[in-house]
């Protein structure tokens, strides 16, 4: 070899050798990027799994959620229709003894001995007893007699005049009526007075 083509190779080596370190270094840059890039896959996997797992953990949550309040909801509808279904429970336990007062009352006027003074006073605890009970299940009477007469708790059958009484005022109850904790059921049937005609 000649001194010319050694020196030209000396010359040449600097520019191979930079050449070569920059391939070297791409590829090195390369195979990082590339573990890089496999990290990134992985975490990625990672995160999902830990997602999916995240959704499955909610989707089953909602899932009780929804079974606990179709529970609920049946469970409300049970209850209301037995509240509606024995609703009068206790206020027909209530009558129950009055009911075995009157069978009492019943057979006392089948006796031999039996007198209308006695059939009378039977009937009379009896009553007294109902009366109670229905004052218990909050039924008051309302028996208006020499009361003003009032529209909402009265019902006129008809008018009398009446040199005594004032216009307007219950002289006679028919039929009395009855509340339930301060509502009307049923108004009293009465006679009321007028204003005597001239």
């Amino acid at each position: 070899m000649s001194s010319e083509s050694m020196k030209s190779q000396q010359d040449q080596d600097p520019a191979q050798s930079e050449n070569l370190e920059n391939l070297a270094q791409e590829s090195a840059d390369n195979e990082t990027v590339q573990a890089d890039s496999q990290g990134t896959d992985e975490d990625l996997s990672v995160e999902l799994a830990k997602a999916q797992a995240t959704i499955k953990d909610y989707w089953e949550q909602i899932m009780r959620l929804n079974a606990e309040i179709e529970n609920n909801r049946k469970r409300a509808q049970r209850d209301i229709e037995n509240a509606h279904k024995y609703a009068v429970k206790g206020f027909v336990e209530s009558l129950l003894p009055v009911t075995d007062s009157m069978e009492l009352g019943m057979q006392a006027t089948e006796a031999e001995n039996a007198s209308l003074d006695s059939i009378r006073e039977g009937m009379s605890m009896t009553m007294d007893m109902f009366i109670k009970t229905l004052e218990k299940n909050g039924i008051t009477p309302v028996d208006p007699l020499g009361e003003k007469f009032n529209p909402e708790h009265h019902q006129a059958m008809s008018m009398q005049e009446d040199e005594e009484a004032e216009p307007n005022t219950v002289l006679n109850v028919m039929q009395k009526g009855y509340l339930l904790n301060d509502r009307l059921i049923r108004p009293a049937m009465v006679v009321v007075s007028k204003q005597k005609s001239t």
